[in-house]
């Protein structure tokens, strides 16, 4: 099995040639896909990208060393404004839902897509080759076209970075053409509004226009390989973090936003595989699809995260964070621009690192879940259905403050952890999941890192150093000899001890002083599961559907 390199040094980044074993020149390359200009800066190393920035007055140097920009009018992803076109190979196969696979022309794209290469010729244009796939046997070769200098030092951060034999020979399967300064015109151009993401799986174009966010190249390509893997290599792709023990185990951590995906994960004992985008493959090895990492630093410490912290240096990208008056030292607690502040950085500028970025042997499984409720036990094992079941729910809670509007906890739920990069019906990754976790014996967990004693506001958040010796029971097999209770709304299997844990933590209804109003709640969150997933009933097999709450 061959793997692809997750960093080159940089000194080979300078001397990469604009011309391919086969004498045609970048510039006779974009040429032939319609782009024609002189100016062109390929694979331009991350220090002379951070030159050109300062130069250009795109960006500044913090103190911690990382070039920092802000990403204009749109400061996170724009799902409304995201679509996939609609044609032979998609047609059939994707879910059309409605709200979160949008179909768009192939006249309307091709329209369009003309119009931003036009556009793109009249820029200076920093061309990125690289790849996304530690397995090379499902890797994707990527080239990025882009206006901005700082965009194409994400993509050096973010995706596989190549040597310079795997250049010479590169042929890229897909295009990713990023044009922040160009708006479409909606009633012309078929987009909801100015900006716009459109995949074209049969032209393998991502078309990006109108905004300037990083994240729209970095999920745009996953939204095509979580398209591509499953129905075409019998991959499943994740929305997950990863690592390995020091057996060479390998554990799965599916989580949405603020349930703790990127902390628990990062495990003094354990080698980090990756922090957000993964591949299962038919032969049991889990790779990553990307050569580094994008986390938030919103409330960001030396204390709380000491490896993102340590990451952020020079070669890192911050996105839209705020300097402490009259300084240039980052205030990761200043959400004046966004509270989704962000930093980029290659993989290997976190120590404990797992080279390559590949493992074998699955052995557990956890899903995190910050529920705000209260109810849900701060650590269940999951059957086979269950399992499926609350994969495709995807279940988490928002509480007071998050967004406007939102005055107490809401449940809130994301098909497969990550519903807006997901091309398919869920049941599809579902059915992948509850297959490949039967064929490994693979324990799966759910593991609420949210509230207990009480609800947001009544209850207290589970200490993190319960969550983590959890979880360390779980890999090291500790639960595995404990007895487990059957919850009577939920239908989870609750352990009864937990090494390193209070007993009376491990049963939510137990910490609940008025034990009437647990059972309000709890129902109350159970019926919501079932609201939910009416939504996939009928493309759900009676295997899945005995994963539900017990209560109806």
């Amino acid at each position: 099995m061959k793997i692809i390199s997750t960093f080159v040094p940089l000194l080979k980044q300078h001397t990469i040639k604009m011309t391919t074993k086969t004498g045609n020149s970048i510039k006779e390359q974009l040429f032939q896909i319609g782009i024609k200009t002189d100016s062109i800066n390929y694979n331009t190393s991350p220090e002379k990208l951070t030159e050109i920035s300062l130069k250009e007055g795109l960006g500044t140097i913090s103190s911690l060393g990382a070039l920092n920009v802000q990403t204009g009018e749109f400061t996170g992803r724009s799902p409304k404004d995201r679509f996939i076109v609609k044609d032979e190979i998609t047609a059939d196969t994707v879910w059309w839902d409605g709200t979160i696979n949008m179909p768009f022309s192939t006249a309307k794209f091709d329209a369009l897509h003309q119009k931003v290469l036009k556009h793109l010729g009249t820029k200076p244009l920093y061309v990125r080759d690289a790849a996304a796939g530690a397995d090379s046997r499902y890797n994707m070769k990527l080239r990025l076209v882009t206006e901005l200098p700082w965009v194409s030092l994400f993509a050096y951060n973010m995706f596989l970075r190549l040597s310079e034999d795997e250049l010479a020979d590169f042929t890229p399967e897909w295009t990713i053409l990023q044009a922040p300064s160009f708006f479409a015109n909606p009633e012309e151009d078929g987009t909801r509004q100015h900006n716009f993401t459109i995949i074209n799986f049969s032209k393998k174009i991502i078309l990006i226009g109108g905004s300037g966010y990083t994240g729209e190249v970095k999920k745009g390509v996953f939204s095509a390989l979580n398209f591509i893997l499953p129905s075409y290599k019998n991959v499943l792709p994740m929305h997950c973090s990863a690592n390995v023990g020091k057996n060479d185990d390998t554990a799965i951590f599916f989580g949405l936003s603020g349930t703790g995906k990127t902390t628990l994960s990062a495990d003094p004992t354990r080698r980090l595989i990756g922090d957000d985008e993964h591949g299962w493959t038919a032969d049991n090895h889990v790779f990553n699809f990307e050569g580094g990492c994008y986390a938030k630093v919103i409330d960001l410490s030396q204390e709380k995260e000491p490896d993102i912290f340590g990451a952020i240096k020079k070669g890192a990208l911050l996105e839209n964070v705020i300097y402490k008056k009259g300084t240039n030292e980052p205030d990761f607690e200043d959400t004046s621009i966004t509270q989704n502040t962000r930093v980029s950085y290659p993989i290997n500028f976190i120590k404990n690192i797992q080279t390559p970025s590949i493992g074998e042997n699955p052995k557990n499984i956890f899903f995190l879940t910050a529920d705000a409720f209260g109810v849900l036990p701060p650590i269940s094992k999951l059957t086979p259905s269950q399992a499926a079941y609350h994969f495709i729910s995807g279940y988490t809670a928002k509480v007071a403050g998050t967004e406007d509007g939102i005055d107490e906890p809401l449940p809130s739920f994301s098909a497969c952890f990550g519903a807006p990069f997901m091309p398919l019906h869920p049941t599809a990754y579902a059915k992948m999941l509850s297959s490949k976790m039967q064929e490994a014996n693979v324990n799966v967990w759910l593991v609420n890192t949210g509230w207990t004693g009480g609800a947001y506001g009544t209850g207290s958040r589970m200490k993190l150093k319960y969550t983590r010796a959890m979880i360390t029971a779980a890999l090291d097999g500790n639960l595995d000899q404990v007895t487990f209770a059957q919850d009577p709304i939920f239908g989870l299997n609750i352990p009864q001890e937990c090494i390193n844990v209070p007993s009376e933590l491990l049963n939510p209804r137990n910490t609940w002083q008025d034990k009437a109003a647990y059972d309000t709640k709890a129902t109350e969150l159970a019926k919501s599961f079932h609201k939910n997933f009416k939504t996939f009933e009928s493309q759900a097999d009676e295997t899945i559907l005995s994963g539900a709450p017990l209560v109806k």
